[in-house]
């Protein structure tokens, strides 16, 4: 079986910088491919998260240049957080100092609580995909602009004259987009149209058949294959809590029992095998990546348990 397998963390559930910076210097140790994280400015649940949130982007800056070959990226920034423009800028900024290792996973936003919180604009659900698209066309737009020229663009929520589209990022046209989500109508079309990757969030594996078919239909309807695009990738999330015995599984899944503003989800209690099993099960219905969110980052054993014991059954470029 081949398949490229990531880590996915939550850092707003209680994680410093430094406790992201081991836990990326150990997964790439460990031979993965990718160190994503979550863009949230706030716990999903009544447990604060100390000691509280930091940025997506000034923490992937930081991990760019103390790493050397994992993989860097969101799963998802919230769209309704950064402007386009300023975050053109800086994703181009950050895949330089990485040396051309990042992805932009990006998504509409949904988690009202937060922006509440730190008094960000928190618009309908249909004006935050509006926004999205929008967002997703001036990204994509500044980083293909040739160099020398200018790039304009006028949209019912965002409108840019002349920028110089600087500075480029290291991969062209750009990096990785990354759209995700269980949205039956306006993501598969976003994916189709704008990402380079479709991601389904920690849903079964009938589920996210079910999400990939609708994603390959609007492939199909906005013309993704005639107009020269490479096929999307199609990746799934995984809630990981595995181990060497069953009560040492257990232990790692109590946190997924905590009440959270989370959608339920279809997590891996058990062994490296059922791990290994699941994923080949995602392998069969078309993903040919994964992304593990793991939970405690101070539980380091359990990353390097998976890489031991998970890792070696997998045959994708790591």
């Amino acid at each position: 079986m081949s398949m490229r397998v990531c880590v996915f963390t939550e850092p707003h559930r209680g994680a410093s910088y430094d406790d992201q910076l081991r836990f990326a210097r150990l997964a790439e140790a460990g031979g993965f491919e990718g160190f994503l994280r979550a863009d949230h400015y706030q716990s999903m649940g009544d447990d604060p998260g100390l000691p509280g949130p930091t940025d997506a982007w000034l923490t992937l800056a930081a991990l760019a240049r103390e790493t050397t070959r994992i993989r860097l990226g969101t799963l998802v920034t919230s769209a309704t957080f950064r402007l386009p423009g300023p975050l053109a800028v800086m994703v181009a900024q950050v895949d330089q100092m990485s040396g051309g290792r990042v992805e932009l996973g990006i998504g509409a936003g949904w988690y009202e609580r937060e922006h509440t919180s730190y008094g960000i604009p928190f618009p309908s659900v249909s004006e935050r995909f509006d926004r999205l698209a929008e967002q997703l066309e001036v990204i994509s737009g500044l980083w293909r602009t040739p160099p020398g020229e200018t790039y304009s663009f006028t949209g019912a929520h965002y409108r840019l004259v002349d920028a110089p589209a600087l500075p480029k990022p290291v991969q062209a046209p750009g990096p990785p987009v990354i759209i995700g989500g269980r949205g039956p109508k306006r993501t598969p079309e976003l994916a189709s149209r704008y990402a380079d990757e479709f991601n389904m969030p920690f849903k079964s594996v009938a589920e996210t058949a079910e999400a990939y078919e609708r994603v390959r239909e609007a492939c199909d309807r906005t013309g993704r294959a005639a107009s020269g695009r490479a096929p999307l990738v199609l990746s799934a999330g995984i809630v990981v809590a595995i181990g060497r015995t069953d009560a040492e599984a257990q232990r790692r899944a109590v946190p997924l029992h905590v009440k959270s503003a989370l959608p339920p989800e279809d997590p891996v209690v058990g062994s490296p095998a059922q791990l290994v099993d699941r994923i080949g099960e995602f392998a069969a219905a078309g993903a040919t990546r994964v992304h593990l969110r793991l939970i405690d980052f101070a539980d380091l054993d359990h990353l390097e348990l998976i890489a031991a014991e998970v890792l070696p059954h997998l045959d994708g470029d790591r």
